[in-house]
């Protein structure tokens, strides 16, 4: 330490040089993201936000997105299937909002996952739309309704096929 200046002033100095670097540092960093908002915590509303992220390649706001309408919805989507032996008309499908909306947000989150590289959590999230939210459907805005487990099938075949 350089004896003209006294110990204040010198800590002073260096305290003023750390907060200009990290200010600096901070700047070049990449942003964080910040909080999803999840809106009025409907199903609906979730679904289509994970499904906008998805479309956005944010995949972490795409999985948190269908991860929340997942837990929040499970229960009544799970109950709603197990009513069913076969997929409802259209005329009738969208009065079975949670097991459609859970369904979606399984596909949807197995599509963000895998596009992260994470093969094994897409594999876990196709394989449980097939075997415990079959007859959800999805609404196409081109006016029909599709179903995910049909697309999650597709998926497990191919994404089992890379993995060999």
């Amino acid at each position: 330490m350089n004896n003209r200046y006294p110990l204040k002033t010198f800590l002073t100095i260096t305290l003023a040089s750390l907060m200009l670097a990290l200010s600096a540092s901070a700047q070049d960093a990449p942003a964080t993201t910040p909080a999803a908002d999840y809106g009025d915590f409907s199903s609906a509303t979730l679904t289509s936000k994970a499904w906008d992220a998805l479309g956005q390649k944010n995949y972490a706001l795409a999985i948190d997105f269908a991860s929340k309408c997942i837990e929040m919805y499970s229960s009544q989507a799970t109950e709603m299937q197990a009513g069913l032996t076969e997929p409802a008309p259209k005329e009738t499908a969208s009065s079975l909002w949670a097991l459609n909306d859970v369904g979606t947000c399984l596909f949807i989150r197995g599509q963000a996952y895998e596009a992260q590289g994470e093969s094994k959590l897409a594999l876990a999230d196709y394989k449980k739309l097939v075997a415990d939210m079959s007859f959800a459907q999805t609404w196409d805005p081109k006016g029909w309704f599709w179903r995910p487990s049909d697309a999650a099938k597709q998926r497990i075949t191919v994404v089992e096929f890379e993995a060999l």
